[in-house]
């Protein structure tokens, strides 16, 4: 009876290739359900950075504005959804324009009809790359909001959701990843160290300048008084949730589980954050005389920003160096932007404008000959290729920096003028829970200490 049992087992396993195959769907279409689930689970991990965004805003600034920090995160999210659909992702990578049009601006594809199942030569279905992208200019209008943080009016956020997602985030992405004039030039940014980070943080440049600091972040005699967050917990795990999230953002970036690439991305994901963290808490312990742990939460999160763009086209040493060299640079970059009195409360300006102009940047000099080969441009100046990519991406950085920024400016300019950017000092002081929406964040204890935390 054992034989027999074992005889059959044995035929079973003989046929089995046989078996699984005869009607079920070809290798080709195995993978490209792989894909599919792949590229649905990194947008997943993408959204979830919202998480971490609610977190590291709300833990960096005071309790008396927590509420509003979660309830407009959540409101802006879900209008940046609307309008990405209806308009934003037909700008970004629209095809119906003419050759001389797209160059600058994607046409077609408004509001926004997914296929059902992938179609001939697709990898997955168009439903799952717009989740994908959606997630990305989410995470980028998030970025924004640091500089609006604690003092400005919600009918600002909702005016500057609707024209960043539709119009300045757009188009950007499609200069870079929608086969727009910077694509051509060959402008290497695999995951969005330009595209998502170096434009939000442009966005909130735009806002500080024009809402100013808050009320007592500098004296008469120019020096800083530091404004403290209410929860420096809140904000290492919100570090902690981006990092993981981050996985998504550049691993996911790959679209194909194939060859498994996207692991060697995850890879030089990870070392960059790492280098990022620990080179940030060794230079504040060395100028400072502490180890602070807000530059060593900062310096995770640059070193991320940094590795961004460039974590599928250098070697893992290069990896660890430009996730230290952005440790170094968010630290003293924080300084800089304090000493000339920018108040940046989320330090969007130094954590994804410096490190994301570092990161782009660093392309040009570490990018190997055979990475490149798998993507787009040429490799960087230590591998043989001069200056060329260098330059190309310095001309991505200033020239998608500059439009973020100006374009940034007019729009919030415009509400400064028409309708009033930052609420009034009497609302500041109260707190944005309060004077926005009509109740604390933490009602028991705000109600215990009062108006002034």
């Amino acid at each position: 009876m054992v034989k027999k049992s074992l005889l059959a087992i044995g035929a079973l396993l003989v046929l089995f290739p046989t078996l699984a195959f005869a009607d079920d769907p070809s290798v080709a279409q195995l993978d490209m359900g792989l894909n599919a689930i792949w590229i649905m689970v990194a947008g997943v991990l993408v959204l979830l950075m919202q998480g971490g965004f609610i977190l590291l805003e709300a833990g960096s600034t005071r309790m008396k504005n927590a509420g509003h920090v979660a309830g407009k995160t959540i409101f802006t999210l879900g209008l940046c959804s609307l309008i990405y659909w209806a308009v934003g992702y037909g700008f970004a990578f629209g095809t119906e324009a003419s050759e001389s049009l797209n160059k600058f601006i994607g046409i077609g594809n408004f509001m926004f009809e997914p296929s059902l199942a992938a179609g001939e030569g697709e990898g997955y279905p168009t439903s799952i790359f717009f989740v994908f992208q959606l997630a990305f200019a989410a995470v980028s209008l998030s970025i924004a909001w640091g500089g609006f943080a604690e003092r400005a009016k919600l009918s600002a956020y909702l005016i500057f959701t609707v024209i960043f997602t539709a119009v300045i985030y757009p188009i950007i992405a499609h200069w870079i990843w929608g086969g727009g004039w910077l694509a051509t030039d060959g402008a290497q940014d695999y995951a969005g160290s330009t595209v998502v980070h170096l434009t939000g943080a442009m966005a909130a440049f735009a806002a500080t300048i024009l809402l100013k600091p808050r009320i007592g972040k500098f004296n008469k005699d120019g020096s800083a008084n530091e404004i403290l967050g209410h929860n420096q917990v809140f904000t290492a795990l919100a570090v902690l949730l981006l990092w993981v999230g981050w996985f998504g953002f550049n691993a996911g970036s790959a679209l194909a589980v194939g060859d498994g690439f996207f692991g060697y991305v995850a890879f030089n994901t990870q070392l960059g954050a790492a280098g990022g963290a620990v080179a940030a808490l060794l230079i504040s312990w060395l100028v400072k005389g502490k180890a602070d742990i807000t530059a060593m939460l900062n310096g995770a999160l640059a070193g991320l920003v940094a590795i961004t763009a460039s974590c599928a086209y250098v070697e893992p040493w290069a990896a660890v160096v430009i996730g230290l060299v952005a440790g170094i640079l968010v630290f003293f970059s924080s300084m800089f932007f304090e000493k000339i009195k920018v108040d940046d409360p989320i330090f969007a300006l130094s954590v994804h404008g410096a490190a994301g102009v570092w990161g782009t940047l660093s392309n040009g000099l570490f990018a190997t000959e055979e990475l490149v080969a798998r993507g787009v441009g040429k490799p960087g100046l230590f591998y043989g290729g001069g200056g060329e990519q260098l330059w190309v991406q310095f001309e991505s950085v200033v020239v998608c920096g500059a439009f973020a920024f100006a374009a940034s400016f007019i729009v919030l300019w415009i509400v400064k003028k028409a309708i009033g950017f930052r609420v009034t000092e009497e609302q500041e002081i109260i707190g944005l829970d309060l004077s926005e929406h009509g109740n604390y964040g933490y009602p028991e204890q705000m109600k215990k200490a009062g108006t002034s935390v």
